[in-house]
């Protein structure tokens, strides 16, 4: 696989690089060089090789991949075979029910993203099972081929109990305590509850039009392969990911903090899945780059069977309940951030989300369990620092 510009979008007025991996040139990209972006489009894991058994390709074939599911990727990317006409300005949609809902979601497993489906091209990275959804005063309706969605529908798993609600909590936790989060619900169909994540990089008009807006994780910025994300295998640590935003952001001053804060955020709920992929580069309306809303925020030491390693290290230590202020020191160092400021920010935060606790909604039992966690985890912090 090997990636050009046309001469034609290299000449225009405005022009942006498809990735920060990927700056505007003539020169042709080397599959090393571009196989961080375009293989981070696509799905991970188990549903990575099921889609390919599905459709009869291999599992580590990128580019015949996005053959078969890039219609409607994350960013503003989409995919055709050659030979293609462009798709015309009509965008179609599937209305489904809650019976045919629950269908899918049943299928889901065996199916994912509903790949081999006829006219239905989904790609979403990651190796939790989900869909793209358009969904609209209350409906559900799936992309057929190059649509572009609204939401991401998260169903339940059974292997983690509650993880729905789990995510639900935390993101509106975070942005109960001024952190920029997607915005979420919680849907249910007969018994299968499912979780809905408005997509940050769509826009939608006053005339109902969804636009996508071009964004990237960390991983594709820096042109990192997704089996790599996690910096114990070799992936970003998070001094690669401040230096990707002091290049990368229109306003580094803001996103930086922005980025500590979620740092912070993570390590005090116990999110140990926080690794490159789970941030993002998101290009505005305006057309500049910023750090996108966060998602995918979950406590997992919810679930003790999990990992108490996070997934980059803060200041050296990966165990986020041996977090010290001399770790932050140490990382505020490496990050070229003052030490007084990240060290201070540390139970300011722990404070801001414990009292944010109390007024983020609680509608299950999970919740509240996570919830008290999070507040225990909060006072240990504080004692901490």
């Amino acid at each position: 696989m090997v990636f050009d510009y046309d001469p034609a979008w290299l000449a225009r007025d405005g022009a942006f690089a498809l990735s920060h991996s990927l700056p505007l040139r003539e020169e042709r990209f080397k599959q090393n060089e571009c196989r961080g972006f375009f293989g981070g489009i696509l799905p991970e894991e188990t549903n990575r090789e099921t889609i390919a058994e599905i459709l009869g390709i291999s599992d580590r074939n990128d580019f015949a991949m996005l053959e078969q599911i890039g219609g409607e990727c994350a960013g503003a990317i989409t995919f055709l075979p050659e030979g293609t006409p462009l798709p015309d300005t009509t965008d179609t949609y599937r209305d489904v029910n809650g019976d045919e809902l629950y269908a899918i979601l049943e299928e889901l497993p065996r199916r994912p993203l509903m790949a081999g489906t006829e006219g239905i091209r989904l790609s979403l990275a990651g190796a939790q099972d989900k869909i793209a959804v358009r969904y609209e005063d209350g409906k559900i309706s799936i992309p057929l081929g190059s649509a572009p969605s609204t939401h991401i529908l998260k169903p339940v798993i059974k292997e983690y109990d509650g993880l729905v609600f789990n995510e639900a909590f935390c993101m509106a936790l975070a942005r109960t305590s001024g952190l920029s989060a997607a915005n979420t619900l919680i849907r249910r169909t007969q018994d299968k509850d499912y979780l809905l994540i408005e997509r940050y990089d769509r826009d939608i008009n006053d005339e109902g039009v969804v636009r996508r807006l071009a964004q990237e994780d960390f991983c594709q910025a820096l042109g990192i392969p997704s089996e790599t994300k996690y910096q114990s295998e070799g992936g970003p640590t998070l001094k690669d990911c401040f230096a990707l935003l002091r290049t990368a952001s229109r306003v580094p001053v803001l996103d930086l903090n922005a980025l500590l804060d979620a740092v912070i955020f993570n390590f005090i709920i116990g999110n140990h899945d926080a690794h490159a992929k789970n941030f993002s580069l998101l290009r505005r309306i305006d057309g500049t780059v910023r750090m996108s809303p966060l998602y995918d925020l979950v406590s997992t030491v919810f679930y003790p069977e999990l990992t108490e390693n996070m997934a980059m290290q803060l200041g050296g230590e990966a165990r986020s309940t041996f977090i010290l202020p001399a770790n932050v020191e140490t990382f505020a160092e490496d990050m070229g951030l003052g030490k007084p400021l990240a060290r201070n920010r540390v139970p300011e935060l722990a404070l801001t989300i414990s009292e944010a606790i109390e007024n983020t909604e609680q509608p299950q039992d999970v919740s509240k369990n996570v919830a008290n966690l999070i507040k225990q985890r909060c006072a240990d912090v504080v004692a901490r620092f």
